[in-house]
């Protein structure tokens, strides 16, 4: 383990201003993206997708990482067959990878998940280092509803959670730690307030005993939110508060920056919700910037609607939304800018 290299590249990646470009999604996910504009889901037509996205001009102005599928981490651009982990790097972009396997069915703890993926990942990490990955994405996922969470599930997400983040170092690439408090069902605020605060407490508790250099990871949270059912949907100030708060209960001084999941808002609230928690204390003891999927793409992947006529139209829409995000990170958004750029 490198401790340098580890900590240069996390703080790199949560770099002034810039965030990350979640492109992890597998391949049925993306086929559910892909029937939403009607377009076919393939290998080529999934190649061209990200093609579009990884070549958008001045991506490297306002993405500083890029996470990859295994499918993507392999693919080349589209009109000179540079591998994309080559491609991102040459714009300053660090390559990263999705290393778990998916969420599954916690034995014996009824609607619970646990995360699979650490049989063979040593070797897996190995690999995907040759191919030029810098870091990597591992996610958890902590459900909320009648008794539950459960502590087990708790505690076997967060072990997992450290064994991969152990492994990642030991190549010297630099985990992402997900753990994923999900925006489903109708909890208020104060609930995930709750239940975030917990989750995040027994996760760095887990780091450290397992060995992990806080200095050379990043945090991929959830922010505080309402849960999508709740009544009373809080306002973009009281989530900035209480996240804020969340986080300086538990996370430490030592991680270099937190970036935030979408998790399901639009991208204008999660754009909105990163520059409120920005313009609340410019004294934080991390960066707190984005690793958005949705947030980042949704409006590329409507204005592209799977036609070569409209590459251009889809790479503007995706650079929008990654310059609106990363004024975000400053605590300099204002809606005015919606209609702006």
């Amino acid at each position: 383990m490198n401790h340098s290299i580890l900590a240069d590249t996390a703080h790199s990646i949560v770099a002034d201003g810039k965030g990350i470009l979640a492109a992890d999604e597998s391949t049925p996910t993306i086929k559910k993206r892909f029937d939403s504009i009607q377009a076919e889901s393939s290998e080529s037509s999934r190649n061209k997708y990200r093609d579009m996205l990884f070549t958008s001009p001045e991506a490297g102005n306002y993405i500083s990482g890029v996470i990859l599928y295994d499918e993507t981490i392999r693919q080349s651009s589209v009109s000179d067959r540079i591998p994309f982990p080559d491609l991102l790097s040459d714009k300053g972009i660090f390559p990263g990878i999705k290393v778990d396997m998916g969420a599954k069915p916690l034995a014996g703890f009824k609607n619970e998940l646990i995360t699979e993926g650490l049989d063979g990942l040593r070797n897996r990490l190995a690999e995907y280092k040759d191919l030029g990955a810098k870091f990597a994405k591992w996610r958890a996922v902590i459900t909320i509803g009648e008794d539950i969470p459960s502590a087990t599930c708790m505690y076997v997400n967060a072990h997992a959670l450290a064994r991969y983040a152990a492994l990642c170092q030991e190549a010297d690439i630099v985990p992402i730690v997900e753990p994923e408090v999900l925006m489903n069902g109708d909890h208020d605020i104060d609930t995930c307030f709750e239940v975030t605060e917990e989750t995040l407490k027994i996760v760095f508790q887990e780091l450290y005993d397992q060995g992990v250099f806080l200095e050379g990871i990043i945090l991929k949270p959830n922010m505080i939110l309402s849960a999508l059912d709740c009544d009373v949907q809080s306002s973009v100030e009281d989530v900035a508060q209480a996240t804020v708060e969340c986080f300086l209960r538990t996370v430490p001084a030592a991680v270099p920056g937190i970036c935030f999941l979408s998790g399901g808002q639009s991208d204008i609230l999660a754009t909105q919700h990163l520059n409120a928690m920005n313009q609340l204390n410019s004294n934080l003891p991390w960066k707190l910037s984005f690793s958005y999927g949705r947030a980042l793409q949704a409006s590329a992947l409507k204005a592209w609607s799977g036609k070569d006529e409209n590459l251009q139209a889809g790479q503007n829409a995706f650079l929008k939304r990654a310059k609106l995000n990363c004024a975000a990170a400053l605590g300099k958004y204002s809606d005015d800018m919606e209609n702006e750029i």
